[in-house]
């Protein structure tokens, strides 16, 4: 099971799904791991009843936190931004599906952690 997953991680690495930044946005958030240098740009569009309509990012880093940021937001477009608050770490790993050591599990949450900041209003570049 570890080589089907394996292979997902791979897949999202070197075609991340919504690649490319928004303009215009209403969320935008970045954010680095500085003991690896990944580093993830979110931006999103939330239209007035708080659903993610588009998403789009760029990142740079190892194959774990990229893929980690594109199995994650491939999944936020149609959702609430309730949604997005409420995800877990657990699930952010459950979605990557491999055993990580806690360095790589740092990578991996990156994108919770961009998501979530955007999410609850640490806007940073403006609209």
């Amino acid at each position: 099971m570890d080589d089907l997953y394996r292979e997902l991680i791979m897949d999202h690495y070197r075609s991340p799904r919504h690649a490319g930044l928004l303009a215009p946005h209403d969320i935008s958030y970045e954010d680095e791991n500085p003991l690896c240098g990944d580093r993830i740009h979110l931006t999103l569009r939330v239209d007035a009843e708080g659903i993610i309509t588009a998403v789009g990012w760029e990142g740079d880093g190892c194959a774990i936190s990229q893929a980690a940021a594109s199995l994650l937001y491939e999944d936020l477009v149609g959702r609430p931004l309730d949604y997005a608050k409420n995800l877990t770490a657990e699930e952010v790993l459950e979605r990557v599906g491999v055993a990580l050591s806690p360095v790589r599990v740092k990578c991996a949450l990156l994108s919770l952690k961009v998501l979530k900041a955007g999410a609850y209003g640490l806007d940073q570049n403006g609209t």
